[in-house]
C-alpha cells in the first residue's frame, strides 16, 4: 500500500463514527412523549439511522425512518380526526381505518425507508414475537399496534399478528441485528400504578380482558429491552394512560418527553463518545 493510500485509511478510520440506533417503546396515546424525545435530539443534531418500536413506537419510529421531523409528526396528530377515530374504538375493531389514514404518510414498503426499520409484533398463534424487516409499511405497524380485544389481529403471509408489547415493549436487540453500535431506548410504560393502587373494578376489568385476548403478555416483555441498550429513556407517564387524547394531555405527555430526554442527553452524548472509541479502535484492528 503507497503512502497515500496510507494515509487516506488512517484518516477514514479516524472519521468513523458509530451506527445510532433507537428502540422506541409501546404506549398508545403516550407516543407524545416519543415525538418530544425527537425534538430534543433534533435540537442536538443528534439523528438515528436504525429504528426499531413496538405498538406507537413502531408508527413513530417507521414516520422517521421515513424522514419526518418531529414538528411533521404533531402536524399529522394535529390533523387526525379525534372524533372518527373514536367512532372504530370498538371491541374487535377492524384496523383498516387506521392503515388507510397511515398510507397518507406511509406509502409504499420497509425498502423505500431511508433508514433501516423493524417493528416488533405478536403471533397470535404461538404467542411469541418477531421482528419484521419487510412488507407494505403501513400494514406492518397497524399489526405492530393492534391490541385485543380492541382491535382484530392483523394478516400478514396468512398468519394473525398483535400488538408487539404482549413479547417485547422496547424491541431494542432489533436494532443491534440491524448494525448499531449504539442504542437508545425509550421506555413509555416505566412508571405504571401499582397493582394495589387499582380499584377493585379496574382490576377485575383487567383480568377479563387478559382472559378473553388471544395473546398473553410474556414475563419478560417488559424488561428484556434493557439488557439491549446503552440508554433508556424513562419519561414519567403515570399519570396518562394509552388512551388520553385530549390536546392538554398530549401536550403535556410531549414536554415530558421532551424533558427526559434533555435530562439524558448528558448520558447519550457520553456513550455516544465511548462507541465512537469503540469503532474507531475496532477499525484499526
Amino acid at each position: 500500500m503507497g503512502l497515500i493510500s496510507r494515509i487516506k485509511e488512517y484518516f477514514a478510520r479516524r472519521k468513523r463514527q458509530p451506527v445510532l440506533g433507537l428502540a422506541l417503546g409501546s404506549g398508545g396515546a403516550k407516543g407524545m412523549a416519543h415525538l418530544g424525545a425527537l425534538k430534543a435530539f433534533e435540537e442536538e443534531e443528534i439523528s438515528f439511522s436504525v429504528i426499531s418500536g413496538a405498538s406507537i413506537g413502531a408508527i413513530v419510529g417507521a414516520l422517521y425512518a421515513k424522514g419526518y421531523s418531529s414538528r411533521d409528526m404533531i402536524t399529522i396528530v394535529e390533523g387526525l380526526n379525534r372524533r372518527e377515530f373514536s367512532k372504530n374504538l370498538r371491541p374487535l375493531a377492524d384496523l383498516g381505518f387506521a392503515e388507510t389514514f397511515l398510507e397518507q404518510y406511509l406509502e409504499g414498503d420497509i425498502s423505500s425507508l431511508g433508514k433501516k426499520f423493524s417493528a416488533w409484533v405478536t403471533d397470535g398463534k404461538t404467542n411469541t414475537g418477531l421482528a419484521i424487516t419487510e412488507g407494505k409499511i403501513a400494514r406492518v405497524v397497524t399489526a405492530s399496534a393492534a391490541i385485543p380485544p380492541f382491535f382484530r389481529g392483523v394478516e400478514i403471509g396468512g398468519k394473525k399478528y398483535y400488538d408487539g408489547a404482549f413479547t417485547n415493549a422496547v424491541p431494542a436487540e432489533m436494532c443491534r441485528d440491524m448494525g448499531a453500535d449504539l442504542v437508545v431506548g425509550v421506555d413509555l410504560a416505566a412508571f405504571l400504578r401499582p397493582e394495589e393502587e387499582k380499584s377493585r373494578l379496574s382490576r377485575f376489568v383487567d383480568s377479563a380482558i387478559s382472559f378473553v385476548t388471544p395473546v398473553k403478555y410474556t414475563e419478560d416483555c417488559r424488561t428484556r429491552g434493557y439488557a439491549a441498550t446503552d440508554v433508556m429513556l424513562r419519561p414519567d407517564l403515570m399519570k396518562y394512560s394509552a388512551t388520553d387524547v385530549s390536546p392538554a394531555a398530549m401536550e403535556a405527555m410531549f414536554e415530558i418527553g421532551y424533558r427526559e430526554a434533555k435530562e439524558q442527553m448528558p448520558a447519550v452524548k457520553k456513550a455516544i463518545e465511548e462507541a465512537t472509541r469503540r469503532v474507531r479502535k475496532h477499525s484499526k484492528a
